[in-house]
């Protein structure tokens, strides 16, 4: 049976130790051809964001794919303040080289627009693993592009569980709610895959070292990440991989259960950006709401140490 051919994707990042993850992850899977990667503020500051993503190209030999620094700031509200749990260079102190290659001058908005115009419609899936700011700006700027994408699939918000910085808000929606609105109102083919499902995708010692006794670069570096994803030195679980999901739900969607929702995103108070709402007034969005926690990790091993 012929092999599928490799689906043309953009990475949207903020990395971000789980970002790293999910983007080793995508270097290592030949389901994916990468065109390129799109940087965003949010875990920490664009320049260290696009930073990381050349550190991660590097480490990998993939500087073929070019790098293009996005939004530095949300679209009408203050960026949010670091996160301390990424460290102060946003990756953990893992031990990544410096990029070999700058990034590209041309702005991520104005590449994402030649690339979807140049490729025929309907073939570029974006993977957005931050806030949806760059996302926003070309649906809001070119419009004729943004209709030209595939699928968004896109790690964010919170359906019925309690929300990571505020009651009902998690980190990626609320650092730019009014991005988020924009693109869950677009109508665009969009997947999001919350924190209901995420947080139920988290590793054990175990399998961090696991990878790590494989010897394999890709799995070495993952497992290396992994250890500052574990809050303490005796907790065996590690926080949630939410991230890595994105690039686990477009490798292999049957391991999730999709739920159509009609939803809004509010762009009020602090306290409530960001919070997503079920109602007939929402727009139907694709929303992962339960994971196969142990096929994942098993598929997230088994990719890492295939190459």
């Amino acid at each position: 049976m012929p092999h599928a051919k490799p689906r043309l994707i953009v990475i949207d990042t903020d990395p971000g130790i789980d970002d790293a993850i999910g983007i080793l992850l995508a270097l290592a899977s030949p389901e994916f051809t990468i065109a390129g990667m799109t940087t965003v503020a949010g875990n920490i500051g664009i320049e260290t964001t696009t930073r990381n993503a050349g550190r991660l190209l590097a480490f990998a030999g993939r500087e073929d794919i070019p790098v293009f620094a996005g939004a530095a700031t949300p679209l009408s509200r203050p960026g949010p303040e670091p996160l301390n749990l990424h460290g102060k260079d946003g990756i953990g102190g893992a031990d990544l080289p410096d990029p070999t290659k700058q990034p590209e001058n041309q702005p991520a908005v104005a590449w994402l627009t030649e690339l979807l115009l140049n490729e025929s419609a309907g073939t570029v899936d974006v993977l957005a693993l931050g806030p949806l700011t760059n996302i926003a700006r070309l649906i809001l700027e070119k419009p004729e592009a943004a209709n030209r994408i595939g699928r968004i699939i896109a790690m964010g918000g919170v359906v019925h569980e309690a929300g990571n910085v505020g009651p009902r808000s998690e980190f990626n929606l609320w650092a730019d709610p009014e991005a988020a609105a924009v693109v869950v109102s677009s109508g665009l083919p969009l997947v999001l895959v919350p924190l209901d499902v995420t947080r139920q995708v988290r590793a054990t010692r175990d399998f961090a070292e696991a990878l790590s006794a494989t010897g394999m670069p890709l799995a070495a570096m993952v497992a290396d990440l992994l250890e500052s994803y574990f809050e303490t030195t005796t907790h065996r679980e590690s926080r949630p991989l939410h991230d890595p999901c994105v690039m686990l739900f477009a490798l292999a969607p049957e391991l999730f259960r999709l739920e159509d929702l009609r939803l809004t995103v509010s762009t009020g108070s602090t306290e409530e950006a960001g919070a997503l709402t079920i109602g007939e007034k929402g727009t139907l969005v694709q929303v992962a709401m339960s994971v196969d926690g142990s096929a994942v990790l098993d598929l997230l091993a088994a990719k890492l140490t295939s190459i």
